[in-house]
């Protein structure tokens, strides 16, 4: 497979993920990063550095709009619910699993 054809195809598994998660409003972010450690946020900063490294201008903002499928402030007003004490505890405990986002974290 060339080059071109595989960075197609991933794109597309990424835009995949991305729609699914939009759908998913009722996945928490808490949840995801305490399971698989990455979740939205960590995808839009992953966004701003593949952006950066290629010379190009993405805000913080834009990437989470793009994840979010709308403005951060809004999705988190209408989906997500506060963390409880016991998922901020498995969150610190996960802390060294969690996504490196060289530059974002």
């Amino acid at each position: 497979m060339d080059e071109k054809t595989l960075t197609e195809i991933q794109a597309d598994a990424f835009r995949g993920l991305v729609k699914h998660l939009q759908k998913r409003t009722d996945a928490q972010n808490i949840d995801i990063m305490n399971t698989a450690g990455f979740c939205r946020n960590c995808l839009s900063k992953w966004l701003v550095a593949a952006a950066e490294a290629r010379g190009v201008e993405l805000s913080s903002d834009e990437a989470r709009e793009m994840i979010y499928g709308m403005p951060y402030d809004e999705y988190k007003s209408k989906y997500q619910e506060k963390a409880s004490d016991e998922q901020m505890k498995t969150f610190e405990e996960t802390k060294p699993l969690h996504a490196d986002i060289s530059g974002h974290n």
